[in-house]
């Protein structure tokens, strides 16, 4: 997993007004915690911030107090209409540390032939992984998969040094038999125009 270098600035000023004033200047408020410190109130730059987070529990390289430290990404706030960062909660790790962190599941492969439904019931699975060596997703195959069968946490491969920090038979994915539409009636439509003439 590629570090991210993030620069960011320790800050003095909290609540909405200071906040929003970080957010004009293209910044995002941030708290950096972990380790039985104090918490660090610091701003991050936005853009930078957006493109690191496309990439799921990233990990960020940042100097705080002269320090170089890493985080990963704990807590995203986004404006649930405009979609922009608002807050980030970043965990301190050390390297050869384990963190507990949610790694989205991705199923490939097609479902046996027929009326059939993919349903994730978790659309990410809860792990414990070494902080420099988290996966970016983890794939699971559902080729040939019919309506009843499910994929349980403890049948999905994890790469080595990754364990469950859920229970190995918390179901995953689900397939559904698909439910059939039920046809319009076509005889309105055709007594209509029989009559004209």
């Amino acid at each position: 997993m590629a570090e991210v270098k993030l620069a960011v600035e320790t800050r003095t000023e909290f609540g909405k007004g200071a906040a929003r004033r970080i957010r004009r200047e293209s910044k995002v408020p941030a708290v950096v915690y972990g380790h039985g410190a104090e918490p660090v109130h610091v701003t991050v730059p936005g853009h930078e911030l957006m493109m690191a987070l496309k990439t799921s529990n990233v990990l960020l390289a940042i100097e705080l107090n002269g320090k170089n430290e890493l985080v990963i990404p704990k807590a995203v706030q986004r404006d649930p209409l405009k979609g922009f960062l608002e807050h980030v909660d970043l965990l301190l790790v050390k390297r050869g540390e384990k963190v507990q962190v949610e790694v989205p599941v991705l199923a490939e492969g097609d479902l046996a032939p027929g009326q059939f439904l993919l349903e994730y019931v978790l659309n990410s699975l809860p792990v414990e992984a070494e902080a420099t060596h988290i996966p970016e997703q983890l794939t699971v195959s559902v080729a040939g998969l019919e309506a009843g069968a499910s994929i349980e946490a403890k049948d999905i491969k994890l790469p080595n040094g990754v364990s469950l920090a859920v229970e190995p038979d918390a179901v995953v994915i689900q397939v559904l038999a698909a439910q059939a539409e039920e046809a319009p009636a076509e005889g309105a439509a055709e007594e209509g125009a029989s009559e004209e003439g």
